[in-house]
């Protein structure tokens, strides 16, 4: 477990390098970012998350999909009503910042290929049920961190992200135990293989564009404490103490561990909040996680 956990961590910093340097030598510039970024949306992750689908259904699955769904919910609550007390001694724009990334991690990007990696097939099916509660809040109480969210503006993006439709449709298959032709199989698992490595050049293009002097502070490196430690330590003792499945645990505290959200920086542009403070945020929590997360995932195995 621990040799296969390194050689996956070896194997994701040296995709961000690889994103980082590519950027600083001109290959990937900002408008290749965003495109990329396009592309892992709206066609690698759904892929992946249809592909996760592609599993024999039995009723423990169910009942696991719905707990990890029921504890998705509780961190995104906590999450959302935590982060209004722990940062309100700050500016008005760091603390946009601060909630939007507190509510709103990179589950998606680093999370679904990370989870797949560690736990397989069953546990990327996990992972897409997790991260449904997060896009919900995402596109209604973070979006409303920087500026006010409307009620049919949020459900329509809700409803339409290709994500969410992704999981519809392969919950479908899974209960439904719908045949898929074997070129469609392969056509997803195509695309879905490309999901860890584009992910990570994304990540890596994102951090070559901080500077890096400005990264540490005491309020990153609160903030970071707070996404990266306290989070899935409540997780993690809230689940030993319900004796949940061990599965279901283990994808919940890892997922609930990761680093700043990449849309949090963007935003944070867009809507007037402090931009090179949300890039700080987003690229320390992203490295210290390269630390925090193979200490969860050992910690996991002792404890469970």
């Amino acid at each position: 477990m621990f040799g296969n956990l390194l050689d996956m961590q070896i194997m994701i910093f040296l995709l961000i390098a690889t994103g980082y340097l590519l950027c600083k030598l001109g290959v990937i510039d900002s408008e290749i970012r965003k495109g990329l970024t396009a592309l892992v949306v709206n066609v690698v992750l759904p892929c992946n998350i249809i592909y996760s689908f592609f599993i024999e259904m039995n009723l423990d699955i169910l009942k696991s999909c719905f707990s990890i769904l029921a504890i998705s919910f509780g961190i995104q609550i906590t999450c959302l009503f935590g982060s209004s007390f722990l940062y309100r001694n700050h500016t008005s724009s760091r603390q946009k910042v601060l909630k939007y990334a507190t509510i709103c991690s990179n589950a998606g990007f680093i999370g679904n290929p990370l989870v797949e990696q560690i736990y397989g097939s069953q546990g990327l099916l996990y992972a897409s049920i997790y991260l449904i509660p997060q896009r919900i809040f995402m596109w209604s109480s973070g979006i409303s961190c920087f500026t006010p969210a409307k009620g049919k503006e949020v459900i329509r993006k809700v409803l339409t992200h290709p994500c969410i439709i992704a999981v519809i449709i392969g919950f479908l298959i899974m209960v439904l135990q719908l045949p898929v032709p074997a070129f469609a199989k392969k056509t997803i698992l195509s695309f879905s293989s490309c999901t860890t490595a584009l992910s990570m050049l994304i990540i890596g293009g994102i951090l070559a564009e901080v500077d890096l002097k400005t990264v540490c502070s005491k309020l990153t490196l609160f903030y970071s404490f707070i996404r990266l430690i306290a989070i899935p330590a409540i997780v993690l003792l809230l689940c030993w103490v319900l004796q949940l499945d061990q599965l279901v645990t283990s994808v919940a505290v890892v997922l609930s561990g990761m680093p700043a959200g990449t849309t949090t920086a963007i935003l944070a542009a867009k809507y007037s909040g402090d931009e090179k403070f949300a890039a700080s945020c987003v690229f320390l929590s992203t490295v210290l996680s390269l630390l925090s997360i193979p200490f969860f995932c050992v910690l996991i195995e002792m404890v469970l």
